[in-house]
């Protein structure tokens, strides 16, 4: 998980071991998130689009290389191609919210082609 706001981190965080997921993280930089993506094993990303001076597109574009599904996490309600295409949720949301995006993600990318 990438994110940069302690608060909504945690909260983030428990919604996600409530769901049965293994936290990986959090990383609050794309330097921290890019060291883990290499380190460890990812089912899926969750990715703060906006993460202070930083975007966490070139993580997406990691993960992307690697067939792993990314869910932006972001208040902008647009962002520039190619990162459009990818599944996003808008914050603020709930913890329903994140669980439907991430059953939608986990189905979808059994047989799904890179956004790029």
């Amino acid at each position: 998980m990438v994110e940069d706001e302690m608060l909504v981190c945690m909260d983030i965080e428990q919604m996600l071991e409530e769901f049965g997921c293994t936290v990986v993280g959090p990383a609050a930089k794309v330097s921290q998130a890019l060291a883990l993506v290499d380190a460890e094993h990812i089912d899926f990303a969750l990715l703060d689009v906006n993460l202070g001076k930083e975007r966490s597109f070139p993580i997406a574009d990691r993960l992307a290389s690697m067939n792993i599904p990314v869910l932006l996490s972001t208040g902008y309600a647009h962002l520039e191609l190619p990162y459009d295409r990818l599944p996003k949720i808008q914050k603020p949301f709930s913890e329903q919210q994140l669980r439907d995006c991430l059953e939608e993600l986990m189905a979808s990318s059994a047989g799904s082609e890179s956004y790029f």
